[in-house]
């Protein structure tokens, strides 16, 4: 079975012993046995503050909902929120009150995932403020694969924070040397490492049961197909919000099951197969709406490629529907559309580049990325 890094602190007494402990956590935050890292760190160490990200950190807000400040009523330890209204940061107040900052939340390897974004915040916040960094590393359940393109300079936001693939193939741990290493920051940042954790390892392969990372992240076949399927996020179909399977379902009222799904199917698209879904969502998009659309179901999670996926599929369905498809407002105040924050370019909503040249484009930077994570591989 892999270890997490909070299963091995143990082992690493002298990592923090005498300090005063700030903790950024969520649901997902525990051990192989299911134990709170939120429990495990204040009976053992001396834990001081809680920062709750996106989701909170017991996992009780819900997506995009802002987390407020306020005692956690199992610790009594006071509540900091990383994901205000107006900032998304550590304050010097907050990190006057610990020493260092640990961090353990189960990420997906996927750019979009806003709990990347609160860690590279940190990182850059605790270099800042002359605090050290812990990372509790985890797996990454989808493996050392990488897909898709890299985010390019002017689109950066909390959706993409930094120049990663769309499936980035790096543990939080790995992620966050790259981070500290191209940027510069010199922060102290330590990492306790998985053990048992080989390079090409995915979830089904760790001993581990799949907690959600995120309420709309249930199974880890969502996880898997969603780095192509968060593009739906940034146009008017929906990405099954408020179903059973959210980011496995795609569709729109306006939307032919049988004929997407017989399109979809002639592609051939490797490790996948596509059904009808009917359904009606219960929030979000069409809340009520009888809505149709193809459920896509991974029959091989090593020859899937999400990222092709998900733009052969959102392309499909311009082309099928281009009188009634279209890309939302812009994101979060932001001058651009939400589509081109998650896509890293204007290049899907401007119509800069084909299909074709967009798939090109993924397969150049996917293997220059590649090439350029491997300075900072912990696992072989």
């Amino acid at each position: 079975m892999v270890k997490n890094g909070i299963d091995c602190v143990d082992r690493w007494h002298k990592v923090f012993d005498g300090k005063r402990l700030g903790l950024i956590t969520s649901i997902s935050g525990v051990d192989r046995n299911l134990n709170s890292t939120i429990d495990i760190l204040h009976k053992k160490f001396r834990l001081t503050a809680l920062f709750g990200p996106e989701h909170g950190v017991r996992g009780n807000i819900g997506a995009g909902g802002d987390v407020e400040d306020y005692k956690d009523p199992d610790t009594g330890l006071p509540v900091y929120s990383l994901y205000r209204r107006n900032s998304k940061r550590l304050t010097r107040e907050m990190l006057d009150l610990v020493d260092a900052v640990v961090y353990d939340i189960q990420d997906l390897g996927v750019r979009y995932y806003t709990y990347i974004s609160t860690m590279i915040y940190a990182l850059e916040e605790c270099a800042r403020f002359h605090k050290e960094l812990i990372i509790l590393d985890r797996y990454n359940p989808l493996g050392d694969l990488v897909e898709g393109n890299c985010l390019k300079p002017g689109f950066e936001s909390f959706v993409g924070a930094y120049p990663l693939c769309m499936r980035y193939g790096l543990t939080v741990g790995e992620l966050a040397l790259m981070v500290n290493a191209e940027k510069n920051l010199g922060c102290r940042l330590t990492i306790i490492p998985c053990e048992g954790l080989s390079r090409h390892t995915m979830h089904p392969d760790t001993g581990h049961v799949w907690v959600m990372p995120s309420p709309a992240m249930p199974r880890y076949e969502t996880a898997l197909v969603y780095a192509g399927a968060c593009l739906f996020e940034g146009t008017n179909i929906s990405e099954g919000r408020g179903t059973a399977a959210p980011f496995e379902i795609i569709g729109a009222p306006f939307i032919n099951a049988g004929k997407l799904v017989k399109y979809m199917t002639e592609k051939k698209l490797p490790g996948v197969l596509f059904s009808t879904a009917y359904f009606t969502p219960f929030f979000s998009k069409f809340q009520g709406e009888a809505c149709e659309g193809v459920h896509i179901h991974v029959t091989d999670c090593r020859a899937f490629r999400s990222t092709v996926c998900g733009l052969e599929l959102l392309d499909a369905i311009r082309t099928i529907y281009e009188d009634r498809f279209a890309f939302l407002d812009p994101y979060e105040g932001s001058t651009r559309p939400m589509e081109d924050l998650l896509f890293g370019s204007d290049q899907l909503t401007g119509k800069t580049a084909s299909k074709e040249e967009l798939l090109a484009g993924f397969e150049r930077d996917s293997k220059a990325f590649s090439e350029r994570k491997k300075a900072y591989h912990l696992y072989g």
